[in-house]
Parts: C-alpha cells; sequence; structure tokens
C-alpha cells in the first residue's frame, strides 16, 4: 500500500504543474508548484511541521504545550491542524486586517485566535511581538517565531528545492517567487544554486515592501501599498539573511489582481494573489530571459481565503482596482 501517516505525512510533495497558456505565451515552461494542496491549503504547512519538529527533538515542545505565533494567517493554519493531531494547544495572534476567512478557519481548526491592530514591526505592539510576549509567559509554551526560527528555511532546502529539482530533472533556469518570512526563498535558492550556481533567484515583491530596493540597491525602501497578504516586510529576517538572490521584481496590485483571474479563467486554478505576484514576476523573467527556459515558482494558497476580498468586484473597486471582465 502507498499511504502517508496522519495529516503531517501528507505534506509536501505536491505535483509541479506546467501552465498551457502562460508557457505558449512567453516561449518558456512555466511551471508552478502546486502548495495549495497541502493539507493546510498553503506552503506555510511545510514550515509549521520543521518548527513544531524542531521543537519536538530539542525538549522545548512537550505532551500537552503550548504552540504561539504571529501570523498572518497561512503558518497559523498549518500549526492549528499540526497542534490538533499532536495534542497540543495552539494560540495565534493575528492582524486584524487580514481577511475573516482565515480567522474563521483558525477558530474552526480548534486555535485561540487574538487579533490585533496591525502596527509596525518596530512597534512593540506588533503582532509578531506580542506572540513572543505570550509565548514566554505561558509554562510550556514555544512562539513558532516564523520569521528568524530558521527551522522554516531548512524545511524548505530539505523538501521545496529538492522536489523542484527532481521534478524537472534538473532543467530549471530559474525560480522566482514573493517572500514575508523569507523561509521559502531562502530555502529552495541555496539547495538549487548547490546543485547548479547558474540558476536565477529573483524574489517578486509587492507594493509597500522593502525588499524590491534591498535586493537591487542594498537599502530597505518602501513606497506604496498593496492589498497582497502575508507577503512583503520591511526587514531582512533570519531566515532570509545571507542568501544569494540574483534579481528583484515589483508588481503592482491591478497586475496581481489580472493574473489571478487569468489564472481562473485559463487554467482553472483558483489562488491567492500571492500566486498572482509569483506568476506576474514568472512570466517578465521568461521574457527578459527569452524563449526555451524553463522557470517555476509557486501557487502559495487557496482562493477561497480571499472570497470576500479579491473576489469581490465591490471590495476590488473600493481599492480603486479594475475587477477583470
Amino acid at each position: 500500500m502507498n499511504v502517508c501517516e496522519g495529516v503531517t505525512g501528507a505534506i509536501g510533495n505536491t505535483p509541479l504543474i506546467r501552465l498551457a497558456r502562460l508557457s505558449a505565451e512567453s516561449g518558456c515552461e512555466i511551471l508552478a508548484k502546486a502548495e495549495f494542496l497541502n493539507p493546510g491549503g498553503s506552503v506555510k504547512d511545510r514550515a509549521a511541521l520543521a518548527i513544531i519538529e524542531d521543537a519536538e527533538r530539542s525538549g522545548r515542545l512537550r505532551g500537552g504545550g503550548t504552540v504561539v505565533e504571529g501570523t498572518a494567517g497561512n503558518t497559523g493554519i498549518g500549526l492549528a491542524h499540526i497542534c490538533a493531531a499532536r495534542g497540543y494547544r495552539c494560540i495565534i495572534v493575528i492582524p486584524d486586517n487580514q481577511s475573516a476567512e482565515k480567522l474563521d478557519l483558525l477558530r474552526h481548526l480548534g486555535a485561540e485566535v487574538h487579533p490585533v491592530p496591525p502596527k509596525p514591526y518596530s512597534d512593540p505592539h506588533n503582532y509578531q511581538k506580542i506572540a513572543g510576549r505570550l509565548a514566554a509567559e505561558l509554562p510550556g509554551a514555544i512562539w513558532a517565531n516564523q520569521f528568524d526560527n530558521t527551522a522554516n528555511r531548512d524545511a524548505h532546502y530539505r523538501t521545496t528545492g529538492p522536489e523542484i529539482w527532481r521534478d524537472t530533472d534538473g532543467r530549471v533556469d530559474a525560480f522566482v517567487c514573493a517572500t514575508g518570512t523569507g523561509g521559502t526563498l531562502a530555502g529552495v535558492a541555496r539547495y538549487l544554486k548547490e546543485r547548479n550556481p547558474a540558476v536565477r533567484i529573483v524574489l517578486a515583491d509587492p507594493m509597500g515592501s522593502a525588499l524590491y530596493h534591498w535586493v537591487l540597491d542594498g537599502e530597505l525602501l518602501a513606497e506604496g501599498s498593496s492589498i497582497t497578504e502575508g507577503i512583503g516586510t520591511s526587514r531582512v529576517t533570519a531566515n532570509l539573511k545571507g542568501t544569494q538572490i540574483d534579481s528583484a521584481l515589483r508588481v503592482d496590485d491591478q497586475q496581481c489582481v489580472d493574473m489571478v483571474y487569468r489564472l481562473l479563467r485559463e487554467e482553472g486554478l483558483f489562488v491567492g494573489s500571492s500566486s498572482g505576484i509569483n506568476l506576474c514576476a514568472a512570466m517578465r523573467l521568461a521574457a527578459d530571459l527569452g524563449p526555451g527556459h524553463t522557470v517555476v515558482t509557486l501557487l502559495c494558497d487557496r482562493g477561497g481565503l480571499y472570497a470576500r476580498r479579491l473576489f469581490n468586484p465591490a471590495w476590488l473597486r473600493e481599492k480603486g482596482l479594475t475587477p477583470p471582465a
């Protein structure tokens, strides 16, 4: 029999999907890893599992313990699934401007959800810092600390990178994706660069994030704002630090929205805004490389988490965006 062991056994080994329309248009192979097929519905399941297993191995997390995290949603969802399966209490601190679908799902999964006003990382009331303090106050609790816990990056070095290399038979010219914690980009970049230093690693960034200028100019400079959730940041995390990144591309909200709807109408893929950022950047990178190359990116999570926003024409118009016809 070919079976997996529980919910955690189903994390990873997601398929690499060839996007037919985008590939034909670009003259390149545009391949996207279907991370929305993880049990918790996103790429963040990988980091969540790695963080919990690392804490278990070290003895910091024991039976009946508590996992606390500050998250924009998806890492919290992954943690909540795993905590439910392993008997841990799960406490999630989340900015209150995230989608209602995420907050509802976290509660359905049994997590204790603490919505807080969004604050910059420099503010002591930032959701990540609140989570850290809360974990320190609770006996038997750990702070997952996904942004600076390099178990996150290591998970992608051990799994996502090798899966991409395996499924392309090593014929990958470039990898591009957006980043929040930096774990996915850093882990995949490290693995692919070890196998072939010529593989181009490109960071896709929404407006409002400082990483675009950091990659190109060495300066953390944010411009504008974005409707995207869970990607972009104003700092270089421990996960991202030291990663060899060849270039960066910036994608605005209208381009992202257009791509998300295009993926739905042309490829039958119902995904979130980070996937739209990734595919916009992948197409621009393919144009820069020229026909005949293979560009890999991620389909990060499910569109259902954003149904009342990203797929709501009235909400898009309120944000000054044009809903695709």
